[in-house]
C-alpha cells in the first residue's frame, strides 16, 4: 500500500548563525513497505526519527530526498486535489496525546463529523448516523456526543481519537504513542480496542512505541530505529526473540518482560549529533562490540530474507540463520 524508498528528511536547526543554519538529520536513507492489513512497529528511543517517519508516512511531511509511492504512485507526483481525496481517506492518524489532538471547544459529535464533512461522505442523515456508528465501535455511549473532552477521562479521548482516524473507512492507521499519555490501566484498554478493531476491520496499522516489548506482542513485523536510521527490520517474532543488532539488545533489555530473564544492558558513551552525524554506525559511539570497521561507513543490509540488519558484528545467533 505504501513503500518509502531512500527517505531522506533534514530541517533547519536554530543553531549555525545567521549566515549558516545547520540541518538536522530526521530520517537518513529510509527504506520501508508497509502492506494491507499488516500492523508494523517502530520502536526506538526519544529522538530517534519515529514521529518524523509517522508525518512521512501520513503526508504531513515532504522527504527532503526519495519517494513515498502510494499504490505504486509517487505520492508527491499526485496532484493536490488526488492527493487529498484519495491518500487522505486512505490513512487515519491517532496522535499521541488525545488532550491536544481534540479541539476542547467542540463537541464529540462535531469532531467525529468533521472529516466527513470536509471530504463532503453521505447526507446529512447518513454523517449522523455514521457518528453513531464510530462511537459504538470504538466502545463509548451514544450520549457521548454531546460531550465536551475536558468532560471525558484520557481513555475515553483516546477512543474518539481513534474512532475520528475511522471515519472515513481507511485502510492504514498511523498510531504514533497512542497510549504513552494514558494511565498505566488504560493502556491495555487501548491495546485491544486496536488489535480488536484490526480484526475486525481489516486495517493495517503502524504503531509506534519506545516500548518494544508491548508492540512484539501486537506487531507482525517490527523496524528499529536509531539517529534516524532503521537499523533492523523483519517479523517481531524472529526480531524480538532473536535480535541481530546490538541496538535491538538494548532495547529489549531496558523494558523486561516478565515471560523471560534478561540480563540488563547498560550504555554508556555520547550519543551522536543529528546535526553532524557520524559517516559509520551511528550505533557505534554506544556500542560494546564497535571496532575501527564500524567507524567507515554505514553498514549494507545483512541476513536472512525477511530478517534485514545493518550491523557490522551482529548476534551469533543472528549471524548463524543468514
Amino acid at each position: 500500500m505504501l513503500r518509502l524508498d531512500g527517505v531522506h528528511v533534514r530541517h533547519r536547526a536554530r543553531s549555525g548563525g545567521l549566515l549558516r543554519r545547520d540541518r538536522v538529520h530526521a530520517l537518513t536513507d529510509t527504506s520501508l513497505e508497509v502492506r494491507k492489513g499488516e500492523i508494523i512497529g517502530l520502536v526506538g528511543e526519544s529522538g530517534c526519527g519515529k514521529s518524523t517517519l509517522a508525518r512521512v508516512l501520513t503526508g504531513l511531511q515532504r522527504p527532503t530526498e526519495g519517494t513515498v509511492a502510494f499504490r505504486g504512485e509517487d505520492l508527491w507526483t499526485m496532484p493536490g486535489a488526488r492527493r487529498r481525496g484519495e491518500f487522505g481517506s486512505s490513512v487515519g492518524v491517532v496522535f499521541q496525546d488525545p488532550s491536544t489532538a481534540l479541539n476542547p471547544r467542540l463537541p464529540v459529535g462535531r469532531i467525529l463529523r468533521d472529516p466527513l464533512d470536509v471530504h463532503r461522505r453521505g447526507t446529512e442523515r447518513q454523517r449522523e448516523e455514521r457518528v453513531e456508528e464510530l462511537l459504538d465501535l470504538v466502545g463509548l455511549p451514544a450520549h457521548t456526543v454531546r460531550s465536551l473532552p475536558g468532560g471525558l477521562s484520557g481513555g475515553q479521548r483516546q477512543r474518539v481519537a481513534i474512532a475520528r482516524a475511522l471515519a472515513l473507512e481507511p485502510e492504514l492507521i498511523v498510531a504514533d504513542e497512542p497510549t504513552s499519555a494514558l494511565d498505566v490501566s488504560v493502556r491495555a484498554q487501548v491495546l485491544n480496542l486496536l488489535v480488536d478493531l484490526r480484526a475486525r476491520l481489516g486495517l493495517g496499522m503502524v504503531f509506534i512505541s519506545h516500548d518494544i516489548q508491548t508492540v512484539r506482542y501486537l506487531a507482525d513485523r517490527l523496524a528499529v530505529l536509531y539517529l534516524g536510521r532503521i537499523v533492523e527490520e523483519g517479523a517481531a517474532a524472529e526480531v524480538a526473540g532473536a535480535p541481530a543488532h546490538p541496538y535491538t539488545k538494548a532495547l529489549l533489555s531496558a523494558t523486561p518482560s516478565l515471560l523471560s530473564d534478561t540480563e540488563r544492558i547498560v550504555l554508556t558513551g555520547p550519543v551522536p549529533s543529528a546535526t553532524n552525524p557520524p559517516p559509520g554506525c551511528p550505533f557505534a559511539t554506544r556500542c560494546w562490540k564497535a571496532d575501527d570497521a564500524c567507524a567507515v561507513a554505514f553498514p549494507a543490509p545483512a541476513g536472512p530474507d525477511g530478517h534485514r540488519f545493518h550491523c557490522v558484528h551482529p548476534e551469533p545467533f543472528a549471524r548463524s540463520t543468514s
